[in-house]
């Protein structure tokens, strides 16, 4: 698998006590929503991006098995590129080439185990960044179950991928507090939506992807033509 290191941002700001206000979080929706209006997705392209720490194998198992229905879905309203992000062990984080069919995901993602080490949630939103600079990215859907990092500093980019009509759309593995705040405000922040899942919910997890590659191949229209209780529950959360 050919891969490209995500651009390393220094030495990580440990810090499991949130610090941004619900006040802060409202008063920057509210400028966002003055300077960029919020634009329908840009079809097609998508960062799938997945915590691959030891704790986490479990669930990598179970994306590996369902990510072929995210395509599956996508088919019927349109193409969808996907790009693999993760990170694991001593400050490894990578991503794939952009891909266009579950076979090739499934084979980029058989290839990786997991491996212990801190999150580095702050590279993956950096690098969704870097991608929608390049060219419009409809969704960044990140999958993990712990936070390590300085909140703050994730908030703040969270806010740049919001300004560019970027929606994260967060999957909670677990019920981690410290994981939970700071998934919630990365999800407002870019108006889409925190999804809480366990590993015994594998149909629900199914849904959920379907729904979101729906959304990153169609756009809202695309999920209100879904018209299912998923897609019901996607639109009801984004913003």
């Amino acid at each position: 698998m050919k891969k490209t290191e995500l651009s390393q941002q220094g030495k990580t700001n440990l810090s499991t006590r949130p610090k941004s206000s619900g006040l802060e979080i409202d008063a920057f929706l509210n400028q966002a929503k003055q300077l960029a209006p919020v634009q329908d997705a840009a079809r097609g392209r998508m960062v799938f991006a997945l915590d691959a720490t030891m704790s986490r194998q479990p669930t990598w198992d179970m994306a590996c098995a369902l990510q072929s229905e995210m395509f599956s879905a996508a088919a019927s309203v349109g193409n969808l590129s996907v790009q693999l992000v993760y990170f694991r062990g001593d400050q490894e984080s990578r991503a794939s080439r952009w891909v266009n069919s579950p076979e090739s995901l499934r084979v980029l993602m058989e290839k990786i185990d997991c491996r212990a080490g801190l999150t580095q949630i702050a590279k993956v939103l950096s690098h969704a960044k870097r991608e929608a600079e390049k060219q419009p990215l409809a969704a960044l859907v990140y999958v993990g179950d712990s936070m390590e990092e300085n909140i703050d500093k994730m908030c703040g980019l969270a806010g740049e991928l919001g300004l560019r009509g970027v929606k994260a759309f967060v999957f909670h593995d677990g019920r981690d507090a410290d994981a939970e705040f700071a998934f919630r405000q990365i999800a407002q922040l870019t108006g889409g939506a925190y999804l809480p899942f366990d590993r015994n919910s594998a149909s629900d997890l199914k849904a959920l992807l379907v729904a979101v590659a729906t959304y990153a191949a169609g756009g809202r229209k695309a999920l209100e033509a879904a018209d299912n209780a998923t897609a019901r529950r996607f639109l009801a959360d984004m913003r």
